[in-house]
């Protein structure tokens, strides 16, 4: 039974009294969607052809039976009896519409090289050149090892005169104090008690204990030699630790005599030899900074130069220490002083390992070298393996007091970075004039000043030959 404009209507619900059929719900259900399906198609029929053209997309607002699944697109090809979406164009010309599977595919998406900002994720190496590199740095990581012997620190502090520097450093340590205490009752001193102790140690170790040797003197007539190439060490030497020696001669033509000089990696064997190069001078050092009680890491640079960092509990951050040019606390005097060019500086401590570039290259534009020996994220995949390595078997706490320590310094180098980004753009702004306007940067201008006083400073005898430029590591 139907009514005038053809709609069927409800089947009459059954008394209360006699029991639902079986099927009387399925029944309703069919006919309720037959019903919209007519009045939908009824609507449809009613409308013009181009409003007609423009709504052929399938309606989601009818009833839909949740026992079934809604049907899929075709994958490949389509069906003729599908209806295929239209563009919405006003003023284009009406052209017939491709069906979205079978549209030309999009392009790729771009390689992750070309994005910028995204973290660096770590990533193991696979290929020669990454492995070698990560043999190199898992072996670099051992030379702070090295000065973790108790038996051997307590021995070191035998050539250390401990009063002098104490008193040295009390002296300093009382200057700087008073200093504060002038400039207000809540200022802290710029360094602490300790701090002053290795400063002291540096003075000490440059002008009266270590020596800088190029060419050694002849021993039989103190004539200056020259250099002949290398020699295979002796058993004496490589027992020592000397994995390679230096062949010099006299240049006196009357003598004529060779000259040996072992590099050796030991310090505790260069506590008696008290003379070297750049390694020799930085491993010696640093394993004297530990002797007195300080946390030191040994900073390898791929430019052929090392230099020590000393943790400050004064200041809760780690010091950058060039023994060799007697420098405190003058990060840029490679990039600002010597006008040197940086790729990768890796600190190596008993507790880990830390890419400290930042810390050292501040403009990487001007002073940075392409860093092309692994990429960035299996250099960060290798610093994390040997600072895992080295904590494996630290207390839990001990562990998280270093990794709070980490996040300390990765905050302080990246506002390294943020502060000579906003120093270099103060200086093109208006008003600026290429930095005469713009407040200047304290670390360049403490390196500059550090580099000045190196020339000015007085050269001293041939037993310590003072040095003031970019020394040979050699």
């Amino acid at each position: 039974m139907a009514d005038r404009n053809g709609v069927p209507r409800r089947k009459p619900l059954p008394a209360s009294a006699q029991s639902l059929p079986e099927g009387w719900a399925t029944d309703l259900t069919v006919r309720f969607r037959r019903t919209l399906s007519t009045k939908r198609m009824n609507e449809l029929s009613r409308r013009p052809s181009s409003q007609r053209r423009s709504s052929s997309r399938p309606s989601t607002d009818y009833f839909v039976d949740s026992r079934q699944p809604p049907p899929l697109p075709p994958r490949h090809g389509y069906d003729a009896s599908t209806t295929l979406p239209q563009m919405p164009a006003r003023d284009a010309p009406t052209v017939p519409s491709t069906p979205q599977w079978l549209s030309p595919p999009l392009a790729p998406p771009p390689a992750y090289s070309s994005l910028k900002n995204l973290p660096t994720v770590p990533t193991p190496p696979t290929d020669s050149k990454s492995l070698r590199f990560r043999s190199m740095l898992l072996s670099l990581s051992n030379t702070p090892c090295r000065w973790e012997n108790p038996g051997l620190l307590d021995e070191a502090m035998s050539a250390v005169p401990l009063q002098r520097l104490y008193d040295e450093a009390q002296e300093e340590a009382d200057l700087f104090m008073a200093e504060a205490a002038s400039m207000g009752s809540n200022m802290k001193p710029a360094w602490g008690y300790q701090d002053c102790v290795i400063r002291a140690l540096m003075k000490w170790f440059k002008r009266d204990f270590f020596e800088w040797v190029n060419n050694p003197r002849c021993t039989v007539c103190r004539t200056p030699t020259v250099a002949c190439g290398m020699a295979a060490p002796l058993p004496d030497e490589q027992a020592r630790g000397a994995n390679r020696v230096e062949l010099y001669q006299c240049a006196n033509q009357h003598c004529l005599s060779y000259e040996r000089f072992p590099r050796y990696n030991d310090a505790f064997v260069l506590l008696q030899t008290r003379r070297g190069r750049v390694g020799e001078w930085a491993n010696c050092f640093s394993m004297l900074c530990r002797a007195l009680g300080s946390r030191v890491r040994w900073v390898w640079n791929a430019e052929d130069h090392v230099w020590t960092e000393v943790y400050s509990v004064h200041r809760k951050r780690w010091v950058h220490v060039d023994v060799c040019e007697e420098q405190w606390d003058v990060p840029l005097l490679y990039t600002q002083g010597w006008n040197k060019k940086l790729s990768y500086c890796i600190a190596f401590s008993a507790d880990g390992c830390c890419d400290v570039t930042r810390r050292y290259v501040r403009n990487p534009s001007e002073h940075a070298i392409q860093r092309a020996r692994c990429p960035e994220g299996v250099l960060l995949h290798i610093v994390r393996e040997i600072k895992d390595m080295r904590r494996r078997d630290m207390d839990k706490k001990e562990r998280f007091r270093l990794n709070a320590e980490d996040m300390r310094e990765d905050a302080e180098l990246r506002k390294n970075i943020i502060e000579a980004l906003a120093y270099n753009i103060s200086r093109i702004l208006p008003g600026g004039d290429g930095g005469t306007g713009a407040r200047p940067d304290p670390d360049a201008i403490k390196a500059a000043e550090s580099r000045a006083g190196a020339t000015e400073r007085v050269r001293s005898d041939g037993a310590r030959n003072q040095h003031t430029g970019p020394r040979d590591p050699r």
